[in-house]
């Protein structure tokens, strides 16, 4: 699994080593160590980058959407890609909504339990989804990918 991420207030080039490169590079590794389930984090409408700007953020968006089409080009992976919304430090709820375009935000605990359960299941191989939080119960959710 990688759900690691630069972080605020790093810059750009960190952004492209970390959230692109070093998901790129588990992801392979995965595959020399005979690991076939990969469940990547990353973000909310990352392939809306804008391919000409240096601004921090839309250099974020574009290194998760190039690791994300990096992990889906991979034959030898069981992938999945969840995209989580803003992230909160509230309470989780256990209750998301999971689509192609969804809005909002999501507690790090309601994502967390996502990946749990998307690893303890195996459902969800081949997708990649955006995730909020909603008012579907995880279970239901993550049963429906």
């Amino acid at each position: 699994m990688f759900a690691a991420g630069a972080g605020e207030g790093s810059g750009a080039e960190r952004k492209l080593t970390l959230d692109r490169d070093g998901a790129i590079l588990l992801a392979d590794a995965a595959v020399q160590a005979g690991v076939r389930r990969y469940v990547m984090v990353s973000a909310r409408r990352a392939d809306t980058f804008d391919p000409d700007s240096d601004d921090v953020f839309q250099v974020y968006l574009r290194a998760k959407s190039e690791a994300d089409a990096a992990v889906r080009a991979h034959d030898d992976l069981d992938w999945t890609i969840v995209r989580p919304g803003g992230l909160t430090n509230d309470e989780g709820t256990g209750r998301v909504q999971v689509g192609d375009d969804v809005f909002g935000t999501i507690p790090r605990a309601d994502v967390a339990a996502v990946l749990y359960a998307l690893l303890v299941t195996g459902r969800g191989v081949g997708a990649q989804f955006e995730l909020v939080s909603g008012d579907t119960p995880i279970a239901e959710a993550v049963a429906g990918l």
